[in-house]
This record gives structure tokens, C-alpha cells and sequence, in this order.
């Protein structure tokens, strides 16, 4: 039977709650005893011995002192958790003083738990506020993973909570506070430092207190300007939570950096009623894992400990709670303060709701230059709830919830050109002005100045001259006086000091050659009495030469007399040198144009000298022949696409069509070249292959490099057999009776690309009505469908029955859908 303590008191054997487990600072030197063999002490040295000794002892003292200390503040929290778990028993049990303690230690004693503990138990029923839910959190999670906590640190969560919120609650200042949440709270989760920030109206930090920095560290960072990026300030500006896994990696400067290099950083928003007050910033001494859900609101609820300290210690926290009335000497300083603006200005007091959140903001006071964008008295304003009044703030211009931005972080807020829009009966008025928005302790100026439609107009007026580089003048006939804007200064190269010149002294200004030109520019002025323009050079004072157009109207009074002139003068340097460089351009493209269309007339009358459109027909018996050749579509696409048909001194009928690849007067030349060779070589009555091995060498050495396709045959129209061969080109077709179908391919590579080649040739027989045609690719070749596609289109033409040869080629042209802007030759033979 163990004898009960009275609450309050720690038990026997056990540390009080909060004491420290530190170590001592130092342990106390013994003295030093002299061996035999050295001399002995002297006086002096005594004396050092003994003062070291006293040192010890004093520092000793101090420690044990502090540790003292330390419990005695300890077991004050635990006592008033204590008393406030009496005063619950005694408000829900009715119990007396005595009977309400005793009753809680005899519950404690059935438990098996300290009275401290059953004592916050008690409180985190009564209360269940945001601590009892995170505590009841953190016992279970605890509990679920056991791992992950002993049981001494289960069973004393909610007991830590309580008793930093019961040190931060009684503080009496922001250093008490850090001291409080970093020995009950932050500690245990590893925190090895924590700073509490105070946000001042001019979006500055201070540090109101800190715990865990070495004092050289927290006098360096006593103040933080505005604008500097710092941890606090990232979560003062986002308005919420930032978590740094490492200070180090985010590479954000803050407090303690040099002594945690590498350790990870919380800063949390401290605000009530929906303003900031402050930041509460923590520090771990190395990186930091993610936390789970429970301990970020662990961090949160710390933070709302700060700030009710911060709210009642800090001066900008003024001294009424949101919702409340201001004191008279601060409302006094605002009214003065609008008063002596020149633009329209509201003074804002935050409206709470009856849990205590801001929802709106009251319109305290209207100053005398008050302006309602729809038009409102004063009266219809002041007073009225800011939503009310202008309720299309929270839509598209959020301009209330800037509103609300400065009023939680201090920070002034600024916009040019924002609209305001006020429903006046249901209807939208919308006005544009200028914004300003500033925190006055609790309270806010709105200022506006709206915008000026004339002064908007002259602006834009201003910025057009600017930009068309337009000067505007007006000169008085009866009076000499002169009126030039400053943009026309700057035209003529003039200090705007300077006398303007006069419209009839242009003629000295400008270059001698426009003097006929200015001459013929005021006679229609002043003595006709039209309006006129003209252009010329000005001759500047600085020797630098624009060219000027000046356009100008006479103003004439009721009875048709000349009273002023009136116009603009334009730099139009720029257009004119873009206009030379034009005609420039163009006279060489027209030369250009001419050259190449004479070089196209020249191909184009040797193509067609040599390969005219269609041939004589030729005197074979049983055979007709019938060729075909169709030019580009464009002059600029001369090809190289050619064909032969002649009878050879051997009776034989050769045949042939190429391609040159190409355009232009090189394709065409080299297509006369291969052509006349070819017919030349004829003559010795080698066959088809052999015909093309040779233009393959006269194609690789004798025209520059050129490459061709081509197809080659040779008929003998006593036998009715066709040899042929191929190079690189298109297989001709046989039409016979309703069907139309292509030669099969030879082996041939196409002429020119390697210095000897072989190619194959084969034998067909035909049959009377036969009809043989030979193309270019011309004929079929299409961009959008593959070779294969198109023959296939072309042997579906050549099917169809026509009354003669002549016929079926100009159908095959007529039908053709090439759309390659090529040369079309075809070469077509019908056994009769």
C-alpha cells in the first residue's frame, strides 16, 4: 500500500514532470597533489587552486540551481493541469475542493496511471478541443505501431500537450512561449530549436522569441526586413505550412543556418480571426522525413499558441479582438490620416461572425474626397458591411480577398487599372481606378483614385504621337503666336525652349531642292484656303537630315477669314528608306525575272525544236505510230524529258523515251545530248541493252555527271517482236483487246550514277491490234498516292476502246491526274 503524494507534488523516486535530464554543466576538480620529486607549490600557485576550487563550487551551485529552477516550473504547469481538472470534477459532479481531489486520486490509483496524467484525461474530455483530438490521435497511432514510440512517451502525450499549452497560456511574453513548446512539445518529436516571429504592418519580421539558438545567432537574426526571402517569410507570404526537409536544399537563409546546416525546418502561420499575427518556426538538427497527418497538426495547434501571446504582447495586435470596436485614439489617427488624403479613402474594421471568423469587413469611416464608383452619397456607404456595399468585389477583380491578404500579413497591397464594380438597383457600374490597400494596427485604408477619362484620352493621345513620331502645332495668323507640343521639339531637334519655327519660314529649314514643293504647300493654305500636305527634307540644327510630311488646314472664322493654321508634321525617314529599299528590291527582281524568263524561252524553243509537241507520222507497214508531248505546266519548269521514234537502216523501228533529272536550260541540254547520242549509236545495230551501256558512259562522262532514266526498244515489224530494255525507268504497257497490262521489269539501273553498268533485255511478241504504249512518269506521278497506285490508274485508262491511236493518246493526256507540274512524253505503236 503505497502512500499517496498530494496532487501537484511529484512521487517518491520519480523525477518531477518536465524536469530536465540534462547533464551538468561541469563536475568540480579535485586538487592536484605535488609529487615528491617536484618542488613545492609556491604561494601562488596556492592561491590559483583555491580560486578554482571556488569556481567549481559556484558553478556547481548555479547548476543545481537552475535544475531547481527548472522543476519548479515543472511541477507549477502540473499543478494547474491539476487544479483545472478539480475545478471540471467540481463543476460536473458537484463536489467540494477536498472531495474533487481526492476523487481524482483515488481514480488515478485504479488506473495505475499518475494523477497528472488522469488529470489532463479529464481535461481533454471536458474540453475536446483541437489538443484532446491531436493527443487522441497520437495515443492511437502510437498504440497501432508501438515501434514506433515506448510506453513512457505513449502514455505521456496528452500530458505534454496540455502542459505547453498551460506554459504558453500563463507567459508573459513570445521567449516564455518558446521556452514552454520547445521543452513540453517540440522536443520530444527531435526539434532542436524553435523561433516565434512577430509580422509588423509593414511586412517585416521581429523575433519575439527563441529557445535552442545560441544567443549570438538569435541577436544576429533580432529583425528581418521587408522583401527578404527568408523560411518564415515563405510561410507568411503562401499563408500556410512549409516544410523544409533540409535547409540546405531549399537554399533558403534563416535562423539558426550555421548551426543546423543541414537540418530540416517548419514555419507556421500564427494567426487567429483570420489575420497573421506571427510565425512559429522550428528547427531539427538533421534532415527531416516526411510527418505524418498527426504531427502537422501537432505543429498547427502549436502555432495558435503563439499566436493568442503574440495577439496580447505585439503591438500591432491593438487592443481589441476582431469584431470589437476600435479604441478612440486609434480610430481618431485613421479619420485624420484619410482626411488629410486627396484621393477617395475607406477605413475597414474586421467583422467576425459569432464563432469568431472573419467573414467581412465594416466601412468605419468615409473620407470628404469619397468618389462611388456608381455614384453613392457618403451616407450609403459609411457604415454598411464592405460586401454589402460592393459585393462584385469577391468575383472577378478579388479584390476582397487582397482585402483579407493584407489584413492577415501585414503586407500593403497595390494595383493600377483594376475595376470596380458597384450593382446599383440590380445593375453592374463599373468604374477603373487605382488601388491601395495598408494595415493600420487592426484596422485597413482602402484607397482608390479613379481613373480620369480626359487626362486617360491625353495619355493615349501622347503615346500615339510618341509612337507614330507625330508632332501637333497650331499658329495664331493674327496674334504670331505659335504652339507646338513637345513631341515636335524633339522632331525638329530643338531644346523646348527654343523659339517654334513658323509655318511660312519652312522654306529655310528644309533642304533647297523642296522649296517649290512648300512654296505650292502654303499658297493652297493661305490663299486658297484648302487644306494641303507636302513632303521634304529637314535640315535640323544638329546636321542630321529627316524626311517630313506636313499636313495642315486652314481655320477660318464665321465670315470665311483666315485666323490660324493648324496641323501635324510626321518623321517618315523610316518609310522613305523602306520605300527606296523597295524599288530597290524590285528593280532587281524584275532584272532577275527577265534573265530567267529569257533563259526559259531559250530551253523551251530548243526542247521544242528538237521534240516538238507531235511527229510526222512514219511509213512502216502494219504499224501505226503516234507520239506525244506535253510541256510544264509553268515556263519556270522546263524539263528534261524526251522521246525518239525513227526507222533505223536496218528496217528496225527504235523506240525510246528519258528522263533527265532536273529542270532548267542544264536539263534540257543534256536531254539533246543523250537523245542525239542514242540515235547515233542506233545506227551500228547493237541491240537495246547494249544501246543504253553506252549512254550510261556518254550520261557518267560526257554531260557533267548527269542521271536519266529511260526505256529502249527496238521493233521488228516482220516478226512483230519488240526487244527492249530499261534503265531505271517505268516498264511500258501492253494493251490487248480489253485488258491492259505492264512489261515485267528488267534488271537496269538508271544512266549516269556509276561509270559502267550491264543491263538486261527481253523479247515480247505482239499480236495485230496490239497497241504498245511508253510514258515518262510525267504521265501518272502524283504527291499524295505511291507509284504502284497510279500505274494502276493508268492501265484502267488505257483499257478503254478508241477509234484510233491518236486517240487513245490524247485520252491518256486528257485523263492523266498527275500533279507534279512535269513533262509528259508518251511514245505509242499499234500492230495492225
Amino acid at each position: 500500500m503505497t502512500t499517496p503524494h498530494q496532487p501537484g507534488e511529484p512521487a517518491r523516486g520519480e523525477e518531477p514532470f518536465g524536469s530536465p535530464t540534462r547533464p551538468p554543466a561541469f563536475v568540480e576538480l579535485p586538487h592536484q597533489s605535488t609529487s615528491p620529486s617536484e618542488p613545492s607549490a609556491t604561494a601562488d600557485g596556492v592561491a590559483s587552486a583555491e580560486a578554482q576550487s571556488v569556481a567549481g563550487r559556484l558553478a556547481t551551485t548555479v547548476e543545481r540551481l537552475r535544475r531547481e529552477v527548472w522543476a519548479a516550473q515543472a511541477a507549477a504547469d502540473g499543478r494547474a493541469l491539476l487544479e483545472l481538472a478539480k475545478g471540471i470534477l467540481i463543476e460536473r459532479l458537484g463536489f467540494g475542493p477536498t472531495e474533487a481531489a481526492r476523487h481524482l486520486t483515488a481514480l488515478a490509483e485504479r488506473a495505475g496511471v499518475p494523477p497528472l496524467e488522469l488529470a489532463v484525461d479529464v481535461i481533454n474530455q471536458a474540453a475536446r478541443d483541437r489538443l484532446s483530438e491531436i493527443a487522441t490521435e497520437l495515443v492511437a497511432d502510437s498504440a497501432a505501431l508501438p515501434e514506433r514510440a515506448d510506453a513512457r512517451d505513449r502514455s505521456s502525450t496528452a500530458v505534454r500537450l496540455r502542459a505547453a499549452e498551460s506554459g504558453a497560456l500563463a507567459a508573459d511574453d513570445a521567449q516564455s512561449v518558446a521556452d514552454s513548446l520547445l521543452q513540453h512539445a517540440l522536443a520530444p518529436l527531435g526539434a532542436s530549436a524553435v523561433a516565434v516571429w512577430a509580422a509588423r504592418a509593414d511586412g517585416s519580421l521581429t523575433l519575439a522569441g527563441s529557445a535552442g539558438f545560441s544567443r549570438a545567432e538569435s541577436a544576429r537574426w533580432c529583425y528581418i526586413p521587408p522583401g527578404v526571402a527568408t523560411v518564415a517569410r515563405q510561410a507568411l507570404t503562401e499563408r500556410g505550412t512549409q516544410w523544409f526537409p533540409s535547409l540546405t536544399e531549399a537554399d533558403v537563409p534563416s535562423i539558426g543556418r550555421s548551426e543546423f546546416p543541414d537540418g530540416g525546418r517548419v514555419a507556421v502561420p500564427a494567426g487567429t480571426g483570420g489575420r497573421i499575427h506571427g510565425v512559429l518556426e522550428i528547427s531539427w538538427p538533421a534532415p527531416l522525413a516526411p510527418q505524418p497527418p498527426q504531427i502537422v497538426r501537432q505543429v498547427e495547434a502549436l502555432a495558435e499558441l503563439c499566436a493568442h501571446t503574440l495577439e496580447t504582447q505585439t503591438p500591432l495586435a491593438g487592443p481589441s479582438p476582431v469584431g470589437e470596436p476600435r479604441a478612440l485614439a486609434a480610430s481618431s489617427e485613421l479619420v485624420h490620416l484619410a482626411e488629410g488624403l486627396h484621393d477617395p479613402a475607406l477605413v475597414l474594421v474586421p467583422h467576425a461572425d459569432d464563432n469568431g471568423y472573419l467573414v467581412d469587413f465594416r466601412i468605419d469611416y468615409v473620407n470628404g474626397r469619397f468618389l462611388d464608383p456608381a455614384g453613392r452619397p457618403r451616407s450609403a456607404v459609411n457604415g454598411a458591411l464592405f460586401l454589402e456595399a460592393y459585393p462584385m468585389a469577391a468575383g472577378d477583380s478579388e479584390l476582397f480577398e487582397q482585402i483579407e491578404r493584407v489584413y492577415a500579413t501585414g503586407e500593403p497591397f497595390r494595383a493600377q487599372r483594376m475595376t470596380l464594380t458597384a450593382l446599383v438597383e440590380q445593375v453592374p457600374l463599373s468604374a477603373v481606378a487605382d488601388i491601395h490597400v495598408s494595415r493600420h494596427g487592426s484596422s485597413l485604408i482602402l484607397i482608390w483614385r479613379l481613373e480620369n477619362e480626359a487626362a486617360r484620352l491625353a495619355s493615349l493621345l501622347q503615346n500615339a504621337q510618341r509612337l507614330g513620331r507625330i508632332g501637333g502645332f497650331e499658329e495664331n495668323l493674327l496674334t504670331d503666336e505659335i504652339t507646338w507640343n513637345s513631341q515636335l521639339y524633339a522632331l525638329f531637334g530643338r531644346p523646348t525652349y527654343s523659339s517654334p519655327v513658323p509655318v511660312q519660314e519652312l522654306a529655310a529649314h528644309a533642304h533647297p531642292d523642296d522649296t517649290v514643293a512648300i512654296g505650292r504647300f502654303l499658297r493652297t493654305i493661305v490663299h486658297h484656303r484648302r487644306p494641303a500636305s507636302a513632303a521634304f527634307r529637314l535640315q535640323r540644327p544638329d546636321g542630321v537630315t529627316r524626311h517630313m510630311r506636313v499636313v495642315a488646314e486652314p481655320v477660318l472664322d464665321a465670315d470665311k477669314r483666315l485666323l490660324a493654321v493648324r496641323g501635324a508634321y510626321q518623321d517618315i525617314s523610316a518609310q522613305h528608306w523602306t520605300e527606296v529599299a523597295l524599288a530597290v528590291t524590285r528593280d532587281q527582281l524584275a532584272h532577275t525575272e527577265q534573265q530567267a524568263a529569257e533563259r526559259n524561252r531559250l530551253a523551251l524553243q530548243l526542247q521544242h525544236a528538237i521534240m516538238p509537241p507531235t511527229q510526222a507520222p512514219l511509213e512502216i507497214p502494219q504499224l501505226q505510230l503516234a507520239v506525244r508531248y506535253r510541256p510544264a505546266e509553268t515556263d519556270q519548269l522546263v524539263g528534261g524529258d524526251w522521246y525518239d521514234a525513227v526507222v533505223l537502216p536496218s528496217k528496225l523501228v527504235l523506240l525510246c523515251v528519258g528522263d533527265v533529272a532536273g529542270h532548267g536550260i542544264e536539263a534540257a541540254t543534256s536531254m539533246v545530248v543523250l537523245r542525239n547520242a542514242l540515235r547515233g549509236l542506233a545506227v551500228t545495230g547493237a541491240g537495246p541493252a547494249q544501246l543504253l551501256s553506252w549512254l550510261n558512259i556518254v550520261a557518267h562522262h560526257l554531260t557533267g555527271a548527269v542521271t536519266a532514266t529511260a526505256v529502249c526498244g527496238l521493233y521488228d515489224p516482220s516478226r512483230r517482236v519488240l526487244r527492249w530494255a530499261r534503265a531505271g525507268h517505268l516498264p511500258p504497257v501492253v494493251v490487248r483487246g480489253p485488258e491492259a497490262t505492264p512489261l515485267p521489269l528488267v534488271r537496269g539501273m538508271l544512266l549516269g550514277a556509276v561509270a559502267e553498268a550491264t543491263y538486261e533485255e527481253e523479247e515480247v511478241s505482239l499480236e495485230p491490234g496490239d497497241t504498245l504504249l511508253m510514258y515518262t512518269d510525267g504521265l501518272i506521278e502524283r504527291r499524295d498516292v505511291s507509284v504502284e497506285e497510279a500505274l494502276a490508274q493508268l492501265l484502267i485508262t488505257a483499257r478503254a476502246q478508241t477509234p484510233s491511236l491518236s486517240h487513245q493518246l490524247d485520252r491518256l493526256l486528257t485523263y492523266s491526274r498527275s500533279d507534279t507540274d512535269d513533262d509528259t512524253c508518251i511514245v505509242g505503236i499499234r500492230v495492225s
